[in-house]
């Protein structure tokens, strides 16, 4: 990485007060250095995805929390999204997000922004069918996913403790993706 810095959003797709997405998000955050300031973005007050909110010629703008949202990503160099699984998938809550950062279809916010997946379950798996998800989501809005080995996190209670993440093999991991997603907003910028 050069000496550039870089502006990254993270966003954690679960909104449970104890959530293990959260909690890895927080850590992840804590991992901020002058090379890759990285802001989490709550997603409490984003609504429901609904067409008839987009602005249109003489109606009013998106709902204020989503023109935050595109805002806060079009503003950042790149974006951290930390998921649970839920039902072999994605939360709704993250995709729900993504839907309207979505807009508009092929340019969006999204286009072209380099983006980090890392997911987490208290299963076996890591949640690898929610990144299977994401990578498919992201993929209809031509943002470009950091390709890497995936960052997906099993026994996640076991490798937090108190909201700490205890696991250092988890966290050399993420630093790793960290390094990948900075090299991936140098090729971005190059482009």
């Amino acid at each position: 990485m050069t000496n550039t810095s870089f502006n990254v959003l993270g966003i954690a797709g679960s909104l449970r007060k104890a959530s293990y997405s959260a909690a890895l998000l927080a850590e992840i955050v804590a991992m901020s250095d002058d090379r890759m300031r990285i802001t989490a973005f709550p997603l409490h007050d984003v609504p429901l995805y609904n067409q008839d909110l987009e602005p249109t010629p003489g109606q009013p703008p998106s709902p204020e929390p989503v023109t935050r949202f595109r805002k806060a990503i079009g503003e950042a160099d790149g974006l951290i999204l930390v998921s649970p699984e839920y039902n072999y998938g994605t939360s709704g809550v993250l995709k729900n997000a993504l839907d309207w950062a979505s807009r508009p279809g092929y340019k969006s916010v999204l286009l072209g922004k380099p983006v980090l997946i890392v997911t987490n379950s208290p299963g076996v798996y890591g949640g690898v069918r929610a990144q299977e998800q994401l990578r498919q989501t992201l993929s209809a809005t031509l943002a470009r996913v950091v390709l890497r080995a995936e960052i997906a996190v099993a026994g996640i209670a076991t490798k937090l403790n108190g909201g700490k993440l205890t696991d250092e093999s988890t966290r050399g991991f993420l630093k790793e993706g960290l390094a990948d997603l900075a090299a991936e907003i140098e090729r971005s910028r190059k482009k």
